[in-house]
């Protein structure tokens, strides 16, 4: 295998359709989805955020984050 073809195998073992980055770019974004729904005050946003910011983490095999103000665990 050479070193362009083991580049792009990795970038795409995640279990979505998405590539590595392209999922880390889309859990940048919801942490701060997530901070600015906190800073407003809006606990249905902040839950929505929680829940799409666990589920990217486990997707990419990293610790999952636990919200428990919101009682999410």
């Amino acid at each position: 295998m050479t070193a362009i073809m083991s580049l792009h195998h990795e970038a795409t073992t995640n279990s979505s359709n998405f590539t590595t980055g392209q999922s880390w770019g889309a859990l940048r974004k919801a942490w701060k989805g997530y901070r600015i729904a906190k800073v407003q005050g809006d606990a249905a946003r902040m839950r929505e955020y929680a829940g799409k910011i666990r589920k990217i983490q486990g997707e990419l095999g990293v610790s999952v984050a636990s919200f428990p103000h919101l009682g999410i665990n």
